[in-house]
């Protein structure tokens, strides 16, 4: 494997865990939040928070993946 695809994977990998972290953690804050409102409402009480934080991380890994390729590209093209 070259130094180039060495270093395009550790960006990428780099860059979806992170998305991972904070996708997650907004996700579960979120429906943290949602049960401490003073008026809790049903979509609140029906969704399951361990469900909404995955679904909070796999949007981080996607928005992540998609930013370390999109800062690759933009890098390459400056070349």
């Amino acid at each position: 494997m070259g130094r180039n695809k060495q270093r395009f994977t550790l960006l990428v990998l780099l860059c979806s865990a992170t998305g991972v972290i904070v996708g997650g953690t907004a996700s579960w804050a979120e429906s943290n939040q949602c049960l401490q409102e003073k008026v809790v409402t049903n979509q609140c009480l029906t969704q399951n928070p361990i469900v909404k934080t995955i679904e909070g991380m796999t949007t981080g890994l996607v928005a992540g993946a998609g930013a370390a390729v999109s800062a690759a590209w933009q890098r390459k093209q400056e070349r």
